[in-house]
């Protein structure tokens, strides 16, 4: 009777196994036939023999059991070695059901009517000690980092000002501190030994959060305040401009411009603001006068002609209780999601009206051709120089070849006057064009920040691509020549200094993300002007920005051939000699919770194109690694110029592209019904090209990512010789999965890190929610801090009047990385003494 009782845990138990070996079965000869492991068949003969085994009440299933167990283990160890998330992907289930074998339940069932506890001293014994070995094997791997690079950072080899600019040590003037981008403060007094004790010194609530009505998807609070005497400006996602007290975090003044937030229809977001000082005469004589804090408000709407006397849009005017150009020695500059610059105040917010013929603005629509509205605008702070602001902007990406233009463009600092215009597609007529004429339509654009040095006359534009990205068969040559560059103008003229390309023909959206930094390095005994140059792809290119010649070699390797039809293939691509490229995916860097989603990651790799790097897109449907994601984004890298180092942080996920052939110009091939709303643009329809384009990460039918973690990084590279000196994964999966664990696994970054000369470098980008502290010399971290929400921005640090180095941080998320929403600007600080 008992053997009778207990047999249905044995049939159930065995109808599981059975269960998952026909999963495993059709799933393992379909990789077979593509090409790929035998594993999965061989685990699905032995999960099918251990449930008939167990359905026939035989003691035997252990034995059987303990083999899959043994010979998964070796396998695992095999390809992946001793990396405790790539052996769990493999071995849990495996390890669960065998925990479940060995339970009394199970084991008296199989005893019952052939001797007490047979199976556990016979077949169970080797279950057991493969168990055990397991065990052993979760435990050490949990403890290694396979993946990690350990080493010191050099000391200081260089006396050298961060930056040629008057700067004072304790303020941010621009996006990247300086013009020179470099993203690394001079203070010192928070360092390794002591950065443990920063705590929250204040914070303050912008009030502007997402998921207004008509907000797009990638509304983000990406904005890094600038610091100005005892003041910081930032601006908000719907376009705010706020300046608040550096030391208590008080506000002190707001401006609304009332953008018309229905034209921001892919982004909606604003990095930062510009600032032009006042020239000396004009500060001396305001000293010791008393700021009239004010809040701006917006007038009348109004237009602007374009080229043949048409509307160009009906933008708002930017006047308000306004300035006269004498109160306005020092400017603030500001660029909406409509399509202008605004000129503001510092002291109190009032548009300065002696900017663009006395409507304190810019419109940026002027002479631009395929106006439409929502398609242009700068989502990063202008260039400022002593005489010129200097202007980029984005264009929307995969909807149609009829795009606007990517032209970059000078204005007069103090009149809004156009000075020059770099058109691409007109590259050597820079002389501003008349009111009759437009700019080349659907040329590569500049959405990212850019840098300048005033001292060698240069400007530095790192420029996209030309929609579509994903296909380039009727590229101009002048498109050739300058997408996916970096291009350094005069200051003066506009005129092309040099060019260095860091994609051949690009069909992968490699365009430049990220802000050149600008550092003089010492190599070989001479010291050498340098810019290092970020990529998508994870190449750091070090430059000499005097020529665009390099300082670290760059190697033109064989790409992959064969592109859609009516396009082509550049032969070959250039690698860096500082390159953060990760090695080519296989079958064992697949991954999934499951050794059964694993086994799908599998299959699917096996379906996709694949070359390795610059694999075409197809139709057939490419895995693109490293995704347009990028290794590097518009956060960029700090650096350090007395170590000659860099800090970067480096992001690892793959994507799958695949081309949609068009029949017409009208149906949506990729929307769809899915479209959420017909007045928003059909994002990778690729009207007017023979494709649309599908886009997505490559994720697992769970949502997790196919490959493997850690995907994402902190690293420090020495730039005078191109060595990676340490490396380690960074970031929780805490905010990114159903269940709030801080397992480091090492997760992407969008936002930049700062260094500091305390030694310490910053980061708040992550996908989980903290802020967090590094020891620059080895990379360890040393402190964090949870913040409210997403922090995509980069930070900055700061003197306050009170004598204490201040780190401040933005966390309000970012739309289309699902990262919480917020508003919050929060500033840490050391005790006070």
């Amino acid at each position: 009777m008992r053997g009778k009782r207990r047999r249905p845990i044995l049939i159930m138990t065995g109808l599981l196994n059975l269960l998952m070996g026909l999963a495993l079965a059709v799933g393992g000869v379909w990789l077979i036939a593509l090409g790929g492991s035998w594993y999965y068949a061989i685990a699905a003969a032995a999960f099918l023999l251990t449930g008939f085994l167990l359905i026939k009440g035989r003691p035997a299933a252990l034995l059987v059991y303990a083999l899959l167990g043994i010979g998964t283990l070796a396998w695992s160890v095999w390809e992946v070695g001793l990396d405790w998330w790539p052996l769990a992907a493999r071995g849990a289930v495996i390890f669960v059901v065998g925990l479940w074998l060995l339970t009394p339940w199970v084991t008296r069932a199989l005893d019952a009517g052939q001797g007490r506890v047979s199976a556990l001293r016979g077949a169970g014994l080797p279950l057991t000690a493969t168990i055990a070995v397991a065990v052993v094997l979760a435990v050490v791997s949990w403890f290694g980092e396979p993946h990690r690079i350990e080493g010191n950072a050099p000391g200081i080899r260089a006396e050298v000002p961060a930056d040629p600019s008057d700067v004072p040590p304790g303020e941010w003037h621009a996006y990247g501190r300086t013009g020179h981008a470099q993203r690394y403060s001079p203070l010192d007094q928070i360092t390794p030994e002591n950065v443990s004790k920063l705590d929250v010194a204040w914070t303050y609530h912008t009030g502007d959060v997402r998921g207004r009505p008509g907000d797009p998807e990638e509304t983000t609070f990406e904005v890094t305040p600038l610091k100005i005497g005892n003041r910081l400006f930032l601006c908000t996602p719907h376009q705010n401009v706020i300046a608040l007290d550096a030391t208590t975090g008080s506000e002190i003044w707001r401006y609304d411009p009332k953008i018309r937030s229905e034209l921001a229809l892919q982004h909606l977001t604003c990095r930062g603001l510009s600032y032009h000082a006042a020239a000396p005469a004009a500060a001396a004589g305001r000293d010791g006068a008393e700021p009239a804090p004010e809040t701006a408000e917006q007038t009348a709407p109004g237009t602007t002609a374009a080229p043949g006397g048409s509307t160009v849009l009906d933008l708002p005017v930017a006047s308000a209780e306004a300035a006269t150009a004498d109160d306005c020695p020092a400017r603030l500059f500001m660029p909406t999601a409509d399509g202008r610059i605004i000129a503001l105040n510092p002291e109190n917010g009032a548009v300065c009206t002696g900017f663009g013929g006395g409507t304190g603005q810019i419109n940026l629509w002027r002479n631009m051709p395929n106006v439409n509205p929502g398609s242009y605008y700068s989502t990063s702070p202008v260039v400022v120089t002593k005489d010129l602001i200097v202007v980029g902007g984005t264009v929307l990406d995969n909807v149609s070849t009829n795009e606007t233009s990517g032209v970059i463009r000078a204005f007069d600092v103090d009149t809004g006057d156009l000075v020059w215009n770099w058109d691409s597609g007109n590259p050597d007529e820079t002389a501003p064009i008349g009111p009759d004429q437009s700019y080349t339509p659907n040329s590569p654009n500049s959405w990212s920040i850019l840098s300048v040095d005033e001292n060698l006359g240069m400007v530095y534009i790192p420029l996209g691509n030309q929609p579509p990205d994903q296909w380039g068969g009727n590229r101009s040559p002048a498109v050739e020549k300058f997408s996916s560059s970096v291009v350094a103008l005069d200051l003066a003229t506009g005129q092309v200094r040099w060019n260095f390309q860091t994609v051949h023909h690009d069909l992968w959206d490699y365009d430049v993300p990220a802000q050149p930094s600008l550092i003089d390095l010492t190599v070989d005994g001479q010291t050498v002007p340098a810019l290092v140059q970020p990529t998508k792809q994870g190449e750091l290119f070090v430059l000499d920005r005097r020529t665009g010649d390099p300082v670290l070699p760059v190697t033109e390797k064989p790409a992959p051939q064969g592109a859609a039809e009516g396009d082509h293939t550049a032969p070959t691509q250039p690698v860096s000699a500082l390159s953060y490229d990760p090695p080519p995916l296989a079958g064992r860097d697949m991954w999934g919770a499951t050794m059964f989603d694993q086994l799908a990651c599998r299959i699917s790799l096996k379906k996709l194109r694949y070359e390795g790097r610059f694999t075409p897109p197809s139709t057939q449907g490419s895995l693109i690694y490293p995704g347009n994601f990028g290794v590097f984004n518009w956060g960029s890298v700090a650096v350090d110029p007395r170590r000659q180092i860099a800090f970067t942080t480096p992001t690892y996920l793959a994507f799958v592209s695949q081309l949609i052939p068009r029949a017409d110009d009208k149906t949506l091939y990729v929307q769809g019904e899915n479209r959420p709303e017909q007045s928003l643009p059909a994002l990778n329809e690729n009207f007017g090209a023979p494709f649309a384009i599908k886009l997505g990460p490559f994720v697992s039918v769970l949502g997790l990512p196919c490959q493997a973690p850690p995907w994402g990084y902190v690293a420090a590279a020495d730039l005078t010789t191109g060595k990676v000196v340490w490396q380690h994964k960074n970031g929780t999966v805490r905010d990114a999965s159903p269940l709030p664990l801080p397992f480091t696994m090492g997760v992407p970054n969008l936002g930049g890190p700062i260094m500091t000369a305390g030694g310490v470098a910053f980061l708040s980008g992550t996908i989980d929610y903290y802020v967090r502290g590094y020891d620059v010399t080895t990379g360890e971290q040393l402190w964090e801090s949870r913040l409210p929400a997403g922090g995509q921005a980069t930070p900055m640090t700061y003197l306050g009047e009170d004598g204490r180095q201040f780190v401040l941080v933005a966390a309000g998320g970012h739309g289309s990385l699902g990262t919480k929403a917020g508003d919050a600007v929060i500033a840490y600080a050391l005790p006070k003494q």
